[in-house]
């Protein structure tokens, strides 16, 4: 395995942490992690501080002094991976969404099957997800059908949050020109790569609803999307122009 981390935002997750790193950590022995913490009143970095002691050299933080939105903690932590020369920089979440034992598959997809790009994704071969009530399911599928008619991605999971970038990708897109910082944080990212012609697969997971712990979805969040996705297309369009 080549030089590979995983960077995992939170915002209180301290039921949840220490599970999640030991979890990844046991995949491979090659595996990194960036916890990039929004300053949690619960106690969240406190935790990873107390885990470094067990994994110095492998479990990294990274501690913002606010709660400033998903994209600009991937941001932080795709500008501090890229410092640092890793190869492969991965995006999960905290809560067990993402099962750890699906980063192999996307680390192979892009190290032997060629992508620059390779998605977790719930919709490659239907509905793969567990433990939503149907209202969210539609809602999180419907979106993602609405984003690829409206860009012509041919995505199928395009706001999927489970992601393995090359660090060649993540060097060719203006990090500092990602404008949301919400749900369509993981759309614009797709976007960007979509339109430099990077080589983009799917790889169906299983999601799985998170049991500790609160969701951050919020009805800011899902408009944001909505109508972000317009204003972005056109953007790429009046730049073709």
């Amino acid at each position: 395995m080549e030089k590979t981390i995983v960077i995992i935002p939170t915002y209180n997750e301290i039921e949840n942490i220490e599970a999640i790193v030991k979890a990844v950590f046991s995949q491979s022995d090659d595996i990194h992690i960036l916890v990039v913490d929004d300053n949690s009143p619960d106690l969240t970095a406190l935790k990873v501080k107390e885990l470094q002691k067990d994994f110095s050299n492998r479990l990294f933080l990274e501690v913002r002094k606010i709660k400033s939105g998903l994209g600009t903690a991937y941001i932080h932590g795709f500008k501090w991976c890229l410092e640092k020369k890793y190869d492969y920089i991965f995006e999960m979440d905290a809560d067990f969404s993402h099962n750890p034992k699906d980063l192999i598959k996307l680390y192979n997809a892009c190290s032997i099957g060629g992508a620059d790009l390779s998605i977790g994704s719930r919709y490659a071969t239907g509905v793969n997800v567990v433990n939503w009530p149907m209202s969210r399911v539609l809602m999180s599928y419907l979106a993602s059908k609405y984003v690829r008619v409206i860009t012509g991605m041919r995505i199928h999971d395009t706001t999927a949050g489970f992601v393995c970038y090359k660090r060649h990708v993540l060097e060719a897109i203006d990090l500092n020109s990602i404008k949301f910082i919400g749900y369509a944080f993981q759309i614009e990212m797709k976007f960007k790569a979509y339109l430099k012609k990077f080589t983009i697969t799917e790889v169906p997971v299983i999601f799985t609803d998170r049991t500790k712990g609160e969701s951050k979805l919020s009805s800011g969040i899902i408009s944001e999307a909505i109508f972000g996705v317009i204003s972005m297309k056109l953007k790429s369009l009046f730049k073709k122009k």
